[in-house]
């Protein structure tokens, strides 16, 4: 069995109180890993490394071309650690190897190359400094800069740990910050492999540490400590207002990305066949454990039972199986609790009279893993609780809508606005539609198709701020404006006189 420490100050090092936990894999429900269990202790001894790092200048004072190369080096060697990443990732958090290859490894080494690329061209330039010319009430030139906040937080959820801890880190030390990055407590692993990547190819010890634990005491530790001037958060929408609460203690700056219930609406003239399997991608990939997931699909009353017909034979298509398998699409949930979540919301679907289609059950013949049938719940209504609350699970609601106005106003009736989708032939058509839609993200015509070069984020209860491209990264630094007057005698400084007689 491995085992992982905690990685503070570019070493790995056992947890003060000498705790360690299993990380139990959900296919197997057996412990695969050993992981230290950080305590309030030991993520004051993060930020203190972090602190030290970035007050040193040893990571803030190198150029943007400078950082960017070091990240540049770091998702070369995510790339080339894919095997050790992608099983990792399988073993903890119940994805499919074909996900944690095309998706998490992926996806992870392509943020720092994201970043790296951006911060050594000529848009970041010009965000850092931004010269202007003043003519009243005095001449004067300003300078608007944007400086790295120092030590930065980042708690990523459990349902994309590689990916989620690279959103984290990459526009973070990007911007010349350091991180302390808390991991879900069931998922840690590859956030800590991260760790060691980032600092054996080239960032300096204590600008990325990782400290694994649980929220109730690492992460609250780490988001009230004074010396963190930042703090990013994934996860639920509960949490993320005790994150707000702690934050608050200090006023320190807090982006949240929580739930979401995102409408995905078919319009009659859509492809159909595509529309389907968009629906069930839409909702059923990683098994439904997508905080942007559209889990409302609206589907206009004149072409209902066509489209749910095509979804429902689209199911067969889905390979639920061995995670390690490349042909398995489909695995887990990430728990016991979890699964037990997701049966409990199909209880009070069926209590609340939606009629459940297909699924609502485990599979039959797999006596180990958390697995659960990917759900199709109809006659839904868009009061009741399967509508209205995020399931995390492999759970689908069908809701019908009579023309476009009433699609919006379901689309809106949600405390949620994180991701949604129109399918349409008519583009037109469908881009007014998604301006109408309170939501973060919209998808025409595709589902789930997150680029590290376009901002994420929610509406209402779906979050504060957005993550990736410049608008991510200037979530990251703080912003000072310097006025340059002139070296004048007395009288040409007019507002003198407003004092002096």
């Amino acid at each position: 069995m491995k085992t992982f420490g905690l990685f503070i100050d570019g070493e790995w090092q056992d947890a003060k109180g000498g705790k360690t936990a299993p990380t139990i894999n959900p296919a197997t429900e057996e412990p695969w890993a050993t992981v230290a269990v950080a305590d309030p202790e030991d993520v004051r001894k993060a930020v203190a490394a972090a602190k030290r790092a970035h007050d040193s200048g040893v990571w803030r004072n190198k150029s943007p071309q400078e950082r960017g190369e070091i990240m540049q080096r770091v998702a070369s060697a995510i790339m080339e650690s894919t095997s050790d990443l992608a099983a990792a990732e399988v073993q903890d958090s119940g994805a499919t190897m074909r996900k944690a290859m095309m998706t998490d490894v992926a996806g992870a080494a392509g943020t720092f190359t994201y970043f790296g690329q951006f911060i050594a061209g000529d848009d970041y330039k010009r965000m850092l400094c931004e010269e202007y010319e003043e003519v009243a009430p005095i001449p004067s030139k300003n300078l608007v800069v944007r400086e790295p906040f120092g030590v930065c937080a980042g708690i990523t959820p459990w349902n994309f740990p590689l990916v989620m801890a690279a959103w984290k880190i990459a526009p973070a030390i990007a911007a010349g910050n350091t991180v302390v990055i808390k991991p879900a407590s069931v998922t840690p692993v590859t956030t800590l492999m991260l760790g060691e990547i980032c600092t054996k190819a080239g960032v300096p010890a204590g600008v990325v540490n990782v400290v694994s634990g649980p929220g109730a005491t690492a992460g609250e530790e780490l988001a009230a400590h004074p010396d963190v001037g930042k703090v990013s958060f994934t996860g639920s929408t509960e949490v993320g207002r005790r994150i707000m609460q702690l934050g608050a203690g200090t006023l320190k700056k807090v982006t949240l990305e929580l739930g979401g219930k995102s409408p995905n609406i078919i319009l009659p003239d859509a492809n159909l066949d595509t529309a389907a399997l968009g629906a069930l991608w839409g909702t059923f990939f990683h098994q439904g454990q997508v905080c942007e997931s559209g889990t409302r699909v609206l589907v206009h009353e004149s072409i209902h039972d066509k489209f749910l017909e095509k979804m429902i034979a689209g199911i067969s298509r889905i390979k639920i199986g061995d995670t390690m398998d490349m042909a398995t699409t489909m695995g887990p949930v990430v728990s016991a609790v979890q699964r037990e979540t997701v049966e409990r919301y199909v209880a009070l679907g069926n209590e609340q009279g939606a009629k459940c289609l297909v699924g609502g059950k485990r599979p039959s013949g797999m006596a180990k893993g958390y697995y659960y049938e990917p759900t199709v719940f109809d006659n839904v209504d868009n009061k009741m609780r399967i509508a209205q609350e995020e399931i995390f699970g492999p759970v689908v609601s069908i809701i019908r809508f009579k023309d476009e106005d009433e699609a919006v106003r379901i689309a809106n009736d949600s405390t949620y606005g994180l991701g949604g989708a129109v399918w349409s032939s008519n583009k037109d058509r469908a881009l007014a539609l998604a301006k109408r839609i309170e939501t973060g993200t919209v998808w025409i015509n595709d589902y789930h198709l997150i680029n590290v070069k376009y901002p994420f984020g929610g509406y209402k209860q779906s979050g504060v701020g957005r993550e990736l491209g410049k608008w991510g990264i200037a979530e990251y630094h703080e912003i000072k404006h310097i006025h340059i007057g002139e070296d004048t005698p007395p009288e040409g400084k007019l507002y003198l006189g407003l004092l002096l007689s």
